[in-house]
């Protein structure tokens, strides 16, 4: 007779998976850590702040920091007051927003024009591909904010619209549909700015329609010749010199003042 054979002992279908276990713990953590992060930025900062002295600038550098403290003193020279936008890769675009709505309360000419503009903007890109009931609560968005400084709303007001979470992050999907529709209609001119093998229309899904997205120079230049807003945007950083102010379209004459420093828009007031 045959002896018989031990019997096989049942395996743990976790035992030789303790590295794929080890890793999704760590990337649960990372994302429990970046939501922990999210968080405390939605606390300590408004989605726009109150119009501020430009001199709280001053107070964010260090007093010895000769690079920093001399370019706000440049512009210091051209600007008296800005307001903060929360850092959440959403900034250029709330920036852009608030500040030229803010605009058209003492502008009925401008006003006129762009709501015309922004009225076409939904049938322009439904002409384009996208489909029309996936960006019409976008759309009406814009145009309830536009109809509410027609209605001569105050400043209050529409800031506490912008401070509206849902109402904010609305208006700020669809200017970054607005830029994605305008980069794709102009893609032969916009493909050379774009590196590492990307389509434009791969750049748009990955790049601009996604909320939390940064802004560079090629989505600032879209957004501004889709609405034909010019926009120009005081470059901050540790380079020599003052700081480099960009408009766009170049020899424009400026609606919207930003101020860029490395990864973050806040709105600029001569």
């Amino acid at each position: 007779m045959a002896a018989e054979e031990p019997p096989q002992q049942k395996q743990d279908p976790l035992e030789n998976d303790s590295e794929g276990v080890n890793c999704l713990a760590y990337d649960e953590a990372i994302m429990m850590q970046q939501d922990q992060i999210q968080q405390e930025i939605a606390i300590q900062n408004p989605l726009v702040s109150e119009r501020l002295q430009l001199t709280v600038l001053s107070e964010e550098y260090a007093e010895e920091d000769n690079v920093y403290q001399q370019k706000i003193k440049d512009l210091h020279k051209k600007y008296s007051y800005l307001r903060k936008t929360r850092p959440d890769g959403n900034c250029f675009y709330r920036a852009f927003g608030f500040s030229h709505l803010e605009s058209l309360l003492e502008d009925s000419e401008e006003l006129q024009r762009f709501k015309a503009i922004s009225a076409k903007s939904k049938e322009d890109l439904v002409s384009q591909g996208f489909t029309e009931f996936a960006i019409e609560d976008f759309h009406n968005t814009l145009m309830d904010l536009i109809e509410q400084v027609e209605k001569h709303t105050s400043v209050t007001k529409l800031l506490a619209s912008f401070n509206d979470q849902s109402t904010s992050d609305y208006l700020v999907v669809y200017l970054r549909l607005l830029t994605s529709g305008y980069l794709q209609r102009e893609s032969k001119f916009f493909k050379h700015f774009i590196e590492g093998g990307q389509t434009v229309e791969e750049f748009c899904h990955q790049e601009v329609e996604p909320m939390c997205k940064e802004s560079d120079h090629i989505h600032i230049m879209a957004l501004a010749q889709a609405l034909s807003v010019p926009i120009l945007v005081e470059y901050m950083d540790r380079g020599e010199g003052t700081t480099h102010p960009h408009v766009f379209p170049e020899d424009s004459e400026p609606k919207v003042y930003l101020l860029y420093r490395p990864g973050h828009y806040d709105i600029l007031y001569k």
